[in-house]
């Protein structure tokens, strides 16, 4: 488990990691309804500390409140007191290196019933050690028993805490099985996403990447790698449905998302990938994305901002 810093943002105020807590009552704990997102702070060349299109997290906490109708939150945050909390809670936690912060935006209404409208809100910020959650040198994974909760039940582009039960079940089922992660399908059957970062598949040199109909999150970093491949490596991109048995027929597999970097995926249900092996694309945007990260990457420099 990744190291959690000692003083968390809560309720327009830092405060000990200990006193950060919300009622038992609260719709967040009862209901799972809270919107989250999560950013790399990473310290750059010129030894300052930088944060990742931090305006797209802000503006994905927002979307996702919106989606699930907690409508306070927009009214009362704006992006400039977004970004001086970020800011704050770095400063007070003194963080030297590569950290992960995780905002969040709970319904603090206790017992207020199956709603969402009109409910307190509170923003809760907290920073931990930028420990991966897939191996970089490559990661073994199965197909999930579990479907991916389909848009028409819990929305997919909204990052709502609630919904994770559907990926805690998949990626505790992987590791029971002796696998490191799961890869999720649809409702229909098509290839969706990791428990918690999107795939790509290589095949006779055209990336492949489900399309935001299979149920996927519309990840940031998935975005951004979708550019990279396009404009720095010079390579086609097509998001379409993606058939499971594609899988096995791949040159390379990778995943990609805040927590998983750029993660090699080497072994699916018992079969290797190609030669078992990290493939040259997912190495190529390894070195990229760490560029990227610390603005070392011309024409993106706008992406990161100091913190």
């Amino acid at each position: 488990m990744a190291k959690m810093y000692g003083k968390v943002y809560l309720k327009d105020c830092i405060v000990p990691s200990s006193e950060g807590m919300l009622s038992i009552a609260s719709s967040a704990v009862l209901y799972g309804l809270s919107v989250y997102t999560v950013f790399p702070v990473s310290l750059g060349s010129s030894n300052k500390l930088l944060a990742f299109r931090l305006g797209d997290h802000f503006s994905r906490l927002i979307d996702s409140a919106k989606i699930i109708g907690l409508d306070t939150f927009e009214k009362e945050w704006n992006y400039g007191l977004f970004e001086k909390a970020v800011k704050d809670l770095v400063s007070e936690n003194s963080v030297k290196g590569d950290v992960y912060i995780r905002a969040t935006v709970h319904a603090t209404a206790q017992i207020a019933g199956t709603r969402s409208r009109g409910l307190d809100t509170a923003l809760s910020m907290f920073i931990y050690d930028a420990e991966p959650i897939l191996k970089p040198a490559g990661s073994r994974v199965k197909i999930s028993a579990w479907r991916r909760t389909s848009d028409m039940a819990i929305p997919s582009r909204a990052k709502v805490n609630g919904a994770y039960v559907n990926s805690v079940l998949a990626k505790q089922d992987a590791l029971d099985s002796g696998y490191d992660d799961c890869i999720f399908l649809d409702s229909l059957g098509h290839v969706c996403e990791l428990s918690a970062a999107n795939i790509f598949i290589v095949r006779k040199g055209v990336i492949y990447t489900p399309d935001t109909s299979s149920d996927i999150l519309e990840g940031i970093n998935r975005r951004s790698v979708i550019e990279l491949l396009k404009n720095n490596l010079n390579m086609d991109v097509v998001e379409r449905a993606i058939d499971f048995t594609e899988l096995y027929l791949a040159d390379e597999v990778f995943a990609t998302g805040t927590s998983a970097n750029i993660a090699p995926i080497v072994h699916i249900d018992g079969r290797d990938v190609a030669d078992g092996k990290p493939g040259k694309v997912a190495k190529q945007l390894q070195r990229l994305h760490i560029d990227l990260r610390i603005g070392a990457v011309k024409g993106y420099e706008g992406w990161v901002s100091e913190v």
